[in-house]
């Protein structure tokens, strides 16, 4: 029998500095894992990537920080190739990493859509390639996408429509690497409130926003908290095992596919 517990596991994690990512590798530390690495873009985000190493190692965890960037082939290998000479062949192999834009269709630049598609889409497949090539048997993989999946608005049609094609890749992705028993999913949180959500939006959006989801008057801030998601990706990476090629989406009622 395959052991799914996350106590001396080997966590990587795409776009893990801050945000969602950075308390998923909090979070794994304190179940036990045995390493995490923390993958960041930019310079902007080194001070948050060393921050979020520190307390994972804080957490009794070894980890590390590995910057590149995962919209080329190349970036994706190294992120991979590092990170197995730094702590091993990871385990458990989870990818945050994405950019929201929002912006009537008939107005976005042939750049706007290149860089979306790049973001969203291509470094979602890559990181599936590079996790499929070097996730230890018995591994978890886990992507994030977005509840406006399971939406009929306008002005998102770069951003979901970037994001949907993650599901596709997701399901061909679990019945390719079942039969190593890793499993594989995909999870959609609703608008969060973080720093990646409130640039993309004005004022009045915010306000529906926070009173959109069913569960919103219990939420402390009526948008879906990444304290709310991160126990769900811990069940999908650990005894959640059995539960592949799906997409979930976690956010207290805002939508539903």
């Amino acid at each position: 029998m395959a052991d799914h517990s996350i106590k001396g596991k080997v966590v990587l994690i795409a776009g893990g500095a801050k945000n969602l990512g950075g308390l998923i590798a909090r979070d794994l530390a304190r179940q036990g894992a045995k390493a995490i690495v923390v993958h960041y873009n930019s310079d902007s985000t080194r001070a948050d990537a060393e921050a979020t190493v520190a307390a994972v190692e804080a957490a009794g965890a070894q980890a590390v920080a590995l910057q590149g960037d995962l919209t080329r082939a190349v970036g994706m290998e190294e992120l991979f190739i590092d990170a197995l000479a730094a702590v091993g062949r990871p385990d458990i192999a989870i990818n945050t990493v994405g950019k929201v834009l929002k912006k009537p269709l008939t107005e976005i630049s042939e750049a706007e859509y290149d860089e979306m598609a790049a973001v969203n889409a291509k470094a979602a497949f890559l990181f599936l390639q590079e996790a499929g090539r070097h996730v230890n048997d018995h591994g978890k993989i886990l992507t994030l996408v977005t509840s406006l999946l399971g939406a009929f608005t306008p002005f998102y049609s770069s951003y979901a429509g970037t994001k949907a094609p993650v599901e596709h890749f997701t399901r061909a992705a679990a019945k390719e690497f079942g039969e190593r028993g890793i499993s594989v999913n995909a999870v959609g949180p609703g608008p969060m409130d973080t720093s990646f959500f409130y640039p993309a939006e004005e004022a009045n959006a915010v306000a529906y926003h926070k009173t959109a989801a069913a569960l919103s008057p219990f939420s402390k801030t009526g948008l879906t908290d990444i304290e709310d998601v991160v126990p769900f990706i811990r069940h999908l990476v650990s005894d959640g095992w059995w539960i592949t090629g799906q997409t979930i989406l976690i956010n207290g009622g805002y939508t539903t596919k």
